[in-house]
């Protein structure tokens, strides 16, 4: 629901600022006052688009900014969610347009594409008139509507779901296709490449250890040399190696323990030196026994890291990734060996889903059959009382062809009408005019209206052009009517549309011989007498003119004309 507009620079709207409850409100006011301009402005703030001159003269930039309770909203919750955008069950909406013709909008505060807005704005408000997000013709709004009076969702999870599954296996089923066309080929490179890797054998660490054992034979005169030298001079150096010097240092200390026993810390000292010389020698030893090798082991060694990196290159990655490779291609060997199988068994399934599916989306057909032939009595009955005696509505249920397996079910929904008598029903869009769609449209809302969480703010523009009298009535007792169940918004030029308002704002244009502005004024009970009088009476308000809007303000208002058997909804 709209709660609350401020309009700022816009058009010949200097400043403007208006407070909206639920039910139906009536916008007022002399031809030319701005009404449709206040529509304008709602429009641009849920992503219309506009440019440099909807500023007005003078100004730098225009600036709407539009507020909503969403708390009865689930559809505009769960965008909102699924844009990380905190809310506490309202949301405004701002958007700016420089004199420089850049625009900017911002959701919560936070600046958002104008795209993005105008997906919000189509969760938030539906607006029916001579307007460029007028929904009535699209497809998709004729399919919800129709479904939405039907109460048909129920019916569409499982046609969705099961078409998706169906589309799943589908998809499957084409790849392994591709896959099959090439797989005796494919299966014949694989054996021949997994019994070459398997021949190989490779051990994981295997690359790295032949490289060291490679580095090592290669260098082995060197290292022996070092070796030797130092083994030599820790331990086999003939009495003059550390070892044997070490030794020797022990012994002279330990003819002067009995003498000064400070020098026993010393001793002990020297004598655990000698262990770690003495082990470190016999280390040398054994390395340099190690070095002492058959000569072919280089040999051996330089072939198996050639067979590892020709294989390598073959496969395009490192040796160390080559028993990976082998896991992979057995895998994918093991994949298409079964390909036959899987290829029956998902042809089976994909039969199994488009029975169900045809199955599922047959009884939802039927149910739409059934709403479609109910909305279009109903809406055929309101258009004849909303001033086109002659007209017809007709929804067209078509078949999708059988090989289609739409999630939205196997129809086509097509809304036709007949705005006069001895015309066959045409496509909505094609046959009737702006005032005649605003009534239709109205029509469709108050026959179709359900219980939902969609948007619960709608603006009728001037959807009493061209009727009068009882005609007008019945316009603002069912415009009434549908603001029981969320909130209306209506431009009108009729006082019998007016006196059934909630609530009245006027539009005037105030001018002082240079520049013109709009106000917008909301009335109290006297007010709203003044301004039924002046719609019934012109420029000279008369005593009757006012006693007739006494009178008309004073009748009950026209919930009771509400359609038999639609639940109203708490406002």
């Amino acid at each position: 629901m709209l709660t609350h507009l401020q309009i700022r620079d816009f058009a010949i709207i200097d400043a403007a600022e208006l407070e909206l409850g639920d039910g139906l409100t009536a916008l007022t006011g002399e031809t030319g006052a701005g009404k449709s301009i206040l529509v304008d402005a709602v429009l641009l703030a849920i992503g219309g688009r506009g440019g440099p001159d909807v500023v007005r003269h003078g100004a730098e930039r225009a600036e709407i900014t539009a507020t909503f309770d969403i708390r009865r909203n689930a559809a505009a919750r769960a965008w909102l969610e699924e844009q990380s955008l905190e809310h506490d069950g309202e949301v405004m909406l701002r958007r700016q347009i420089g004199a420089d013709g850049r625009s900017r909008a911002y959701v919560n505060g936070q600046a958002q594409p104008v795209n993005q807005v105008r997906a919000l704005g189509e969760r938030l408000l539906d607006i029916h008139g001579q307007q460029e997000f007028l929904t009535l013709v699209r497809p998709d709004t004729q399919r919800a509507l129709l479904d939405a009076h039907g109460g048909h969702a129920a019916l569409l999870a499982p046609v969705a779901r099961l078409a998706h599954e169906y589309r799943a296996v589908e998809a499957e089923l084409h790849d392994l296709a591709l896959a099959a066309a090439e797989r005796d080929a494919r299966l014949e490179l694989l054996s021949y490449q997994v019994q070459e890797l398997e021949a190989l054998a490779l051990e994981a660490g295997e690359p790295e250890a032949l490289a060291a054992e490679a580095q090592r034979l290669a260098n082995r005169g060197r290292l022996a040399t070092g070796a030797e030298a130092a083994l030599a001079l820790l331990y086999e150096g003939d009495g003059e190696d550390a070892h044997a010097r070490t030794g020797k240092a022990l012994a002279q200390l330990r003819a002067g323990l009995e003498l000064d026993a400070r020098l026993q810390p010393v001793a002990a000292l020297i004598g655990e030196a000698l262990i770690p010389l003495k082990e470190a020698g016999r280390e040398l030893a054994a390395y340099l026994e190690s070095l002492e090798v058959d000569p072919r082991r280089q040999e051996a060694v330089e072939t198996r890291m050639a067979s590892i990196e020709q294989l390598a290159r073959k496969h395009r990655v490192a040796a160390a990734e080559l028993p990976g490779q082998l896991a992979a291609l057995r895998l994918e060997l093991e994949t298409l060996e079964r390909a036959g199988t899987t290829l029956a068994e998902l042809e089976a399934r994909r039969t199994a889903l488009g029975r169900e599916y045809r199955a599922a989306a047959a009884t939802l057909s039927g149910a739409r059959r059934r709403a479609a032939g109910e909305l279009g009595k109903a809406v055929t009955a309101l258009m004849r009382g909303l001033g086109m005696p002659g007209g017809s509505f007709v929804v067209e249920v078509a078949a999708l062809p059988e090989a289609v397996v739409d999630p939205r079910g196997a129809d086509t929904i097509e809304f036709l009408v007949s705005a006069n008598p001895g015309q066959p029903p045409k496509p909505i869009a094609r046959v009737a005019s702006g005032g005649e769609l605003s009534r239709i449209s109205l029509a469709v809302q108050v026959a179709a209206a359900r219980e939902s969480d969609g948007p619960t703010c709608m603006i009728f523009d001037e959807v009493d052009a061209g009727v009068g009298g009882a005609v007008a009535e019945m316009v603002g007792r069912e415009l009434h009517a549908l603001g029981r169940r969320g909130q209306v918004l209506c431009v009108t030029h009729l006082p019998q549309v007016a006196s059934q308002a909630d609530q009245h704002v006027r539009v005037a244009k105030l001018s002082d011989g240079r520049s013109s502005r709009t106000v917008l004024t909301p009335l109290g009970a006297d007010e709203r007498v003044e301004e039924l009088a002046r719609m019934l009476a012109g420029v000279d308000v008369t005593a009757a003119a006012r006693e007739h809007a006494r009178e008309m303000l004073s009748k009950p208002k026209g919930s009771e004309a509400r359609p038999a058997g639609r639940k109203r909804r708490p406002s």
